[in-house]
């Protein structure tokens, strides 16, 4: 069948995976970080010029990395708004990431359309800083003559993809992608202009949205371009995820998402309704405190790293002697509670033992996504197994502990370049007209077994603990 080619456009890098298309065995990989100046503060820039993911791109494809290959699918990193005049040409930076900056535009927003359960039934989700829509509304205040020339709106996989194929007066973009601007919605399959216009203070042109199989096009060099999807959904189609499967990612915030078969309009705004890679839907819901629970715990305990707070914590037994953590450090989003703290229970003389705090710390993290999860199912997703993504994911106490939390099989998949490796699966698919079915992800499979029951109490005894400290709490969440 030939060979195709998934190209992933991060927020710090491009890398490309060269596949077989029959297979997905991976051939040869590219890898080039984007030529970005640190922000003030040493963060990431919110302002890059998209360029620059260009440059990265060639290089990564330096080579001859690329030769051969008959099909290029692209993904990229989410939210990136790229601004351009009637013309194609960008009237500024791209405006990528969280910016806390446009916090203001997001709940002048929420305001100006009739709160949080308008936009959640319009849309799929409720304005927050990353969103595109968010974006629209700030560079109307801020900068109301780069508005003015805006007349096209892309983002960062729609771009590119655009790039590659020579710039042509069609412009496309996929589900994926345009389920996270904050002006389509996935359960409609439509744009909202109206909301556009919100934003931005008039109208704008946008992509055409293609199906999951189409191209987008050809190269002048022959090369077939897919439609291309964000980074998450890519993620994914290349993980290998389908109905029955939820992903838990750990970061320092966490997020649950799953394959669903219809779009979920949740007015709390707890689930932010997406469209996966393939044609079905992508529910997501996120927590603020993941990892940064247990480094801080690690911290408090003058631990060195998390290795070490978690070979101390499976000294500890389930429920910690009666220690509840919820790991509330920055506030949190599920449940809504965006101005709590966080709460340590059940301090006795016997409890008060480093393994017995590291153990709760791991507990709080993970029933915290439980809780995550759960949302979810209350609306009626099924999760027959969760996958587990993020360098925590390799921890023996996240190991032994998640199966039993989350009541389910817990799959922890080899480290790979995955949004890359579904992208090329896309290609695959626009190439030959049949969806791919390549071997899934390797992966070590860990059971609740015997100690469901045991996980089962630990929950709810972090329920009891949560429903006296917050009462209430999830009363408006789907599902809890």
């Amino acid at each position: 069948m030939g060979i195709v080619a998934g190209l992933d456009s991060s927020p710090d890098f491009t890398r490309i995976v060269v596949c077989d298309a029959d297979t997905g065995a991976v051939l040869r990989q590219g890898y080039a970080p984007h030529p970005l100046e640190t922000a003030e503060g040493g963060g990431r820039p919110t302002d890059v010029d998209p360029q620059a993911w260009l440059l990265s791109l060639g290089e990564a494809a330096g080579g001859g990395l690329l030769e051969g290959v008959q099909a290029i699918g692209v993904c990229a990193q989410a939210h990136a708004l790229v601004p351009m005049d009637s013309q194609g040409n960008t009237v500024r930076p791209a405006l990528v990431g969280n910016n806390p900056r446009t916090q203001v535009a997001a709940a002048d927003l929420v305001d100006g359309f009739g709160g949080r359960h308008a936009w959640a039934q319009a849309v799929g989700c409720v304005p927050q800083a990353p969103l595109p829509v968010t974006k629209l509304r700030w560079l109307a205040k801020h900068e109301p003559e780069a508005a003015l020339r805006t007349q096209l709106l892309m983002q960062a996989h729609d771009w590119l993809v655009w790039q590659l194929l020579g710039r042509p007066a069609r412009r496309t973009t996929d589900r994926g992608g345009a389920s996270g601007t904050g002006y389509w919605s996935a359960a409609t399959g439509s744009y909202r202009p109206d909301l556009v216009e919100l934003a931005l203070g008039h109208q704008a042109m946008l992509p055409e949205v293609i199906g999951p199989a189409d191209a987008a096009g050809t190269t002048p060099e022959g090369l077939l371009i897919s439609a291309g999807t964000g980074e998450t959904m890519a993620a994914a189609f290349g993980l290998g995820v389908r109905p029955g499967d939820a992903v838990v990612s750990l970061g320092a915030s966490g997020s649950v998402m799953a394959v669903h078969h219809e779009a979920l309009v949740d007015a709390s705004g707890t689930i932010t309704s997406l469209a996966d890679a393939t044609g079905m839907h992508l529910p997501v819901v996120h927590t603020l405190n993941a990892v940064r629970a247990l480094r801080g715990t690690a911290e408090m305990l003058g631990l060195p790293d998390l290795e070490a707070l978690s070979d101390l914590a499976l000294k500890s037994t389930p429920g910690a002697h009666g220690l509840v953590l919820l790991p509330y450090l920055e506030g949190e989003k599920t449940p809504s509670l965006p101005h709590a703290a966080g709460t340590l229970t059940g301090l006795r003389r016997e409890s008060m033992k480093p393994e017995h705090l590291a153990r709760a710390a791991f507990e709080g993290m993970l029933c915290g996504l439980g809780d995550a999860l759960d949302v979810l199912r209350g609306r009626g997703v099924e999760v027959r197994r969760v996958f587990l993504l993020g360098p925590a994911a390799e921890l023996p106490a996240v190991r032994a502990i998640a199966p039993m939390l989350f009541g389910t099989q817990v799959v922890v998949v080899q480290p790979a370049d995955y949004a890359a490796i579904g992208a090329a699966r896309q290609a695959a698919w626009a190439l030959t007209g049949q969806l791919p079915h390549w071997q899934g992800a390797v992966s070590q499979v860990f059971e609740p077994g015997e100690e469901l029951a045991v996980g089962q109490a630990v929950r709810q005894q972090y329920v009891t603990v949560r429903e006296q400290t917050h009462p209430g709490a999830f009363s408006g969440a789907s599902g809890a």
